[in-house]
């Protein structure tokens, strides 16, 4: 109503000086766009006048931080371009009332015009929302950038259907009628969005990633920290430096590793294993138990292991005389209880957690002796060095048990054992004759 107003004192304004016909209506058209041109203007700088003196203002003085995002991400501002182009979509009628053809075309563009600047709002609205949910406790390690993309691929689709249907001048129903012909060819353009944002929904329903996680993919070669989460794709910051791109659908329909719980638990696994050769095991004679009498963590178990042996044989009248005969004590289970024993004793091994020191499977390699314990240590240059002490140890310690450590003979090996063989057989023959 207003602009019909405006529209005829224009031409009352237009006929009072003489105006007709053709220069009438050219007339009328340049001062009507004049107009509108500066009242728009106008509008524009008393909307942004307003956010910056009253919005930014109350903003700034504002305890909360949400109206700040609001502020800083110009969803004021793009809900004000909302309100210049209605005033276009109400104004071009009037001021092309006397040029039907180019009325039509302009009135298109301004109502597309209308949905575009909609569309930049709520993407502005959106990316607020989207950066204060991120900075939410509750929400930071949550995939809320997927469903982001995933509303803006929503609401970009309706724009679309709704910039058609104005150009074509067809309901938006007629249009979405007709995306069911090609139904099939969007879910082949839309695969991997699709997939993604399913398995977005299923990652954060069973929590199995979050921002900062720790994971292993080793089929992408992806060993490191979640660092982004989108709609299709998850990338990893390798500990290389290097980042890996993982298909989102990948961790959702294949296998992968996630170091999440031994961050939250108390230790990090120490899971490693020294093979002894298993000809070096015996029975621990006289000599071998008085030398480990003198290591103090053994000390006490030996004397009261001894006692309790001897115990046994005097009562059963075992014959000592050979080894095998009642029960002993051998060299490689004092070993497996020192190390024991050593772990206990370590301050960086919690031991409120399994630990143990135990005999696998032998093999061609040796005798696998593990040690099974977890490191107070989680971080990975601290965990190593935890690691690497007690292995330190145990392989220093390994000989004075009178055992040997297994390890297939090299060339060196081979070429010294070839010339003992050349020096025995050179002393047999000189001994022959």
């Amino acid at each position: 109503m207003g602009f019909d107003l405006i529209a005829d004192q224009i031409r009352d304004f237009l006929w009072e000086h003489g105006f007709n016909g053709q220069r009438f209506n050219y007339a009328y058209l340049v001062l009507s766009i004049l107009i509108l041109g500066v009242f728009s203007f106008l509008v524009w700088h008393i909307i942004r006048l307003i956010m910056i003196m009253v919005v930014k203002t109350a903003v700034t003085k504002s305890k909360t931080t949400w109206d700040d995002k609001l502020f800083e991400f110009r969803v004021f501002r793009a809900l004000s371009m909302i309100l210049i182009a209605v005033i276009f979509v109400y104004a071009v009628p009037v001021v092309l009332e006397d040029f039907p053809k180019t009325r039509a075309i302009c009135v298109i563009i301004a109502q597309v015009y209308v949905i575009l600047t909609i569309m930049f709002a709520i993407n502005a609205i959106l990316n607020a929302i989207v950066n204060i949910m991120e900075e939410t406790e509750t929400y930071r390690d949550k995939p809320i950038r997927s469903y982001k993309q995933v509303a803006k691929i929503v609401f970009y689709m309706v724009g679309f259907v709704m910039i058609l249907a104005i150009i074509i001048g067809r309901s938006p129903l007629y249009i979405l009628g007709g995306f069911g012909a090609v139904t099939a060819v969007m879910l082949l353009i839309f695969r991997d969005p699709i997939l993604g944002f399913v398995a977005s929904i299923q990652m954060s329903a069973v929590d199995l990633v979050r921002l900062g996680d720790w994971i292993t993919v080793e089929k992408y070669g992806a060993d490191g920290e979640v660092t982004e989460i989108n709609l299709t794709t998850i990338k990893v910051r390798n500990w290389d430096m290097t980042v890996t791109i993982v298909p989102a659908y990948a961790l959702v329909s294949e296998s992968f590793r996630n170091w999440r719980g031994m961050e939250e638990s108390d230790g990090r696994r120490i899971k490693r294993f020294i093979s002894i050769k298993i000809s070096s095991i015996k029975f621990c004679d006289e000599a071998l138990y008085n030398k480990l009498l003198g290591i103090q963590l053994l000390k006490e178990y030996l004397e009261n292991r001894n006692r309790e042996i001897e115990a046994y044989n005097i009562e059963n009248n075992i014959d000592r005389s050979i080894l095998i005969n009642g029960r002993n004590m051998t060299n490689i289970g004092i070993f497996r209880l020192y190390a024991e024993k050593f772990l206990a004793h370590n301050p960086l091994i919690n031991t409120d957690m399994i630990f143990m020191v135990r005999q696998l499977q032998p093999t061609e390699n040796g005798l696998p002796i593990e040690i099974y314990a977890f490191s107070k240590e989680k971080e990975l240059e601290n965990y190593e060095a935890v690691a690497a002490d007690i292995f330190d140890h145990l392989l220093a310690t390994v000989p004075f048990f009178e055992l040997e450590i297994f390890q297939s003979p090299s060339g060196s090996d081979l070429r010294g054992s070839g010339y003992r063989m050349r020096e025995e057989q050179s002393e047999r023959w000189q001994e022959r004759t």
